[in-house]
């Protein structure tokens, strides 16, 4: 039986079905994202979807529950110090918004006006359709944050060798010092490259549509 778009608006549980389907995203439209590599701001996302901020924020304000379990979160206080440091965001903000790749899907299948978020749920059904997971057309964002997160291991495994026994500041200032040039440096020319591959990969849809 064929599912309509108006069928995963508004179930719950459809939507909890393709949650992890986040390669939809890329497959319309490159997704940025900070230098940590795994969160947008509620600007991005508005960026993203072509719309207002205030229509991410009423989203969330309805749908406050759903999109915290999947990966909504409000940073404060330490917390958001730290996040900061991690990310080399400079801003006096007293809480920062924070998306997921999921939580970002999420608002994909939640977002009524936007044409951006109707591609992503026509993806989706489309695949939910076929009664599987598409693999072959895979982007190749998965690869690349795969690939930051293990560079980010192997970082840190190397600093904790590297500084046994030394004072905890110390080793603290290190591992500071290491994540803000992997922000710096290595995420952004991830990013970069997630940005050229979805533009092929838009390229590729549009042809196909046409043949």
């Amino acid at each position: 039986m064929r599912v309509h778009e108006t069928d995963l608006l508004e179930s719950r549980g459809l939507r909890a079905r393709v949650a992890d389907r986040v390669q939809a995203l890329d497959r319309v439209k490159a997704l940025v994202l900070l230098p940590d590599g795994t969160h947008v701001t509620t600007r991005m996302v508005a960026d993203y979807f072509e719309v207002e901020v205030n229509a991410i924020r009423a989203l969330i304000h309805d749908h406050r529950e759903e999109v915290e379990a999947n990966g909504y979160r409000v940073l404060t206080g330490t917390e958001l110090s730290y996040f900061k440091q991690l990310t080399c965001i400079q801003s006096s903000t007293a809480s920062l918004a924070l998306f997921s790749r999921r939580t970002v899907l999420n608002v994909a299948t939640l977002l009524r006006e936007s044409n951006v978020a109707r591609q992503v749920r026509t993806y989706l059904l489309d695949a939910e359709e076929e009664g599987h997971r598409p693999t072959a057309a895979a982007p190749v964002d998965n690869f690349i944050h795969s690939l930051a997160e293990w560079i980010g291991r192997q970082v840190a495994e190397e600093v904790e060798r590297a500084t046994r026994g030394v004072d905890a500041r110390v080793v603290e200032t290190v591992h500071s010092t290491v994540r803000e040039v992997i922000g710096k440096t290595v995420t952004p020319l991830l990013n970069i490259s997630i940005q050229a591959s979805g533009e092929l990969l838009r390229r590729v849809n549009a042809l196909e549509r046409q043949a």
